[in-house]
């Protein structure tokens, strides 16, 4: 079969699954879009959890980056280096996860590539199901022995742990899984490890309303914490923090740091200055904000993340559609993203949303059969 007969064949497959996806232009800022047809949207696809990629200073953080540093970092840091906010940003989110150190990576999809592909050679890396694509495809190019664990079961980590034969073990997960908006059991997870002596990775990206890791019982156990600039900081990056030993070993052999273009200086900057609102008064109100808006969609959820199951991926499509007629862009998320028969809306909740737009996606949910609770 030639090449051009292959792809042809792919292509017909995706569109005759009903699995076609294609990007669409969405014109506009902050959560308020405009489509190719006029309509004003409001967005309840972002995740901007605190609006902060509109936030006055975070938008002129980057503008000076700007004026200071021009467009890009020009080539890896090991390279040309760093520019002086790539520093400066690294210690704060150190000290924001109570960490002696932080490094940063281009994404978070590359943070947790970098991170189990330097740490999981010959390791036993135990993977929860519900895991997103990035620590899938990390414990992919770990070279380790990978076991997946059902989602949620500390006993099958415990026991998976008690039977290894490798002398070195590492358990990743999601602290807010991408798909459900459930959590993960840290204090569970924590004694778990420090029971059977293996890492704990943590990936926090959609952690913006918690859960956080009580820090003296992380301290029991080897651990890595992954975060996101691109969603609660509104900017565009990855991270990782831990102790000084293992942000030294990224430094010399994460890939996906080393082989690639350093985080822009006004993506940098950006981030550093919403670091100071999240960790500001103005961040505590925002989050409460946020918080509100969740609890009338589903009450005391405990992320901004709410999935409205709809089962057939036909039914999902059609209930998206609807929802984009009366304003809202709501995505409908299908296989392979989710298990078949578990298409759902994914509703997204930002603290920019105002109690009128939440009552429009509730009035909206409402009128087409739908319930978020």
């Amino acid at each position: 079969m030639t090449w051009g007969a292959w792809i042809d064949d792919e292509l017909a497959s995706i569109r005759s699954s009903g699995r076609w996806r294609q990007h669409r232009v969405f014109d506009g800022d902050g959560i308020v879009h405009r489509d190719g047809e006029g309509r004003t949207l409001v967005s309840f696809a972002s995740n901007d959890y605190l609006g902060l990629t509109q936030h006055p200073a975070v938008v002129a953080a980057a503008h000076a980056a700007i004026e200071r540093w021009g467009t890009g970092s020009g080539s890896a840091r090991l390279i040309v280096g760093s520019r002086p906010v790539h520093h400066e940003l690294e210690g704060a989110l150190a000290d924001w996860k109570c960490e002696p150190a932080a490094m940063l990576f281009a994404t978070g999809f590359a943070a947790n590539l970098g991170v189990l592909s330097a740490l999981g050679a010959g390791a036993l890396i135990i993977s929860d199901e519900l895991n997103h694509a990035s620590i899938i495809d990390g414990c992919r190019l770990s070279r380790g022995r990978v076991e997946i664990a059902r989602h949620g079961d500390l006993d099958a980590i415990d026991r998976i742990l008690a039977e290894r034969d490798e002398a070195r073990a590492l358990v990743v997960t999601d602290t807010v899984f991408s798909m459900d908006g459930d959590v993960a059991d840290l204090s569970g997870l924590i004694d778990v490890c420090a029971r059977r002596d293996a890492m704990l990775v943590l990936d926090e990206a959609h952690a913006v309303l918690g859960p956080e890791p009580d820090v003296a019982q992380l301290a029991r156990v080897a651990h890595v914490r992954v975060g996101t600039l691109s969603k609660t900081l509104g900017s565009l990056g990855g991270f990782v923090a831990g102790s000084q030993a293992i942000v030294d070993l990224l430094v010399n052999r994460a890939r996906s740091a080393i082989f690639t273009t350093a985080t822009t200086p006004a993506d940098a900057a950006a981030a550093l200055a919403a670091l100071g609102v999240v960790r500001s008064d103005e961040g505590d109100h925002l989050r409460a904000r946020l918080r509100d808006n969740v609890d009338r969609v589903r009450p005391h959820h405990p992320s901004p993340i709410v999935p409205i199951v709809c089962g057939h991926e036909e039914r999902t499509l059609d209930a998206a559609a609807a929802l984009l007629d009366a304003g809202c862009l709501v995505p409908a998320i299908r296989p392979p993203t989710v298990a078949r028969g578990s298409s759902r809306l994914r509703v997204t909740l930002s603290a920019a949303h105002t109690p009128e737009q939440v009552t429009m996606l509730l009035d909206a949910l409402a009128s087409i059969g739908l319930t978020p609770c």
